[in-house]
């Protein structure tokens, strides 16, 4: 099964729309405790700070995860749905 291309070309316009808009207090603070975590990673030369601060600013740059909009939230995005022929289920009550 082939990825389609839309898929797999990562446009700059895009990810320099999720990376420079909509911050919020919950993004500045991950971003916050990363820059702290990287900072005492590398004065303490601790490598399990290192990948706390990678994932904290991971999730913060990217407005992904917890530190997004919606919190821990799946996204559903139904126009996805619908193009990509996915239907609602429909169910019959058995008696």
């Amino acid at each position: 099964m082939a990825i389609p291309e839309e898929y797999t070309r990562l446009r700059m316009d895009s990810l320099a729309k999720i990376v420079f808009s909509n911050w919020h207090f919950r993004r500045w603070l991950g971003l916050f405790f990363g820059i702290f975590f990287a900072f005492q990673a590398i004065v303490l030369n601790d490598l399990l700070l290192g990948f706390f601060s990678f994932f904290f600013l991971f999730q913060s740059i990217t407005n992904s995860g917890c530190f997004g909009a919606k919190g821990c939230a799946v996204k559903i995005n139904e126009e996805d749905n619908k193009a990509s022929g996915l239907k609602e289920i429909e169910f019959k009550e058995v008696k």
